[in-house]
């Protein structure tokens, strides 16, 4: 069983392409498309820590969604932390978590870092 883990959105180009570059490295991730399973609080936050990024900036702050939340770069991580939940399209993809190690597929090789 592959420890690896990617938070993927199939109809993103660059989760695609990071899914791809993980079966192109022999690895077979685990895929949580997390628009249909969300991740708890305590998921983003170890998510968050993996990364070693604030709630904010794992925000697609372009999104509809960003501005119904109200969300700021001022919000707290645990108003962010909820409304990622609440709206899981907010959540910055593609994520690749390996072990304690974590990186976001923009651009795709970055995730090569941790494998």
């Amino acid at each position: 069983m592959s420890q690896v883990q990617i938070y993927h959105n199939p109809r993103c180009s660059k989760s695609r392409q990071t899914l791809e570059l993980l079966q192109q490295q022999g690895i077979e991730a685990t895929i949580i498309e997390y628009l249909k399973q969300p991740p708890s609080a305590e998921q983003l936050k170890a998510i968050l820590k993996a990364l070693e990024i604030s709630a904010h900036q794992l925000l697609r702050v372009k999104e509809a969604e960003y501005k119904l939340h109200n969300l700021t770069p001022k919000s707290d991580e645990q108003t962010i932390i909820s409304a990622m939940i609440e709206s899981p399209k907010l959540i910055e993809r593609p994520i690749v978590i390996n072990g304690q190690r974590a990186r976001i597929g923009r651009p795709p090789e970055s995730v090569l870092e941790i494998l």
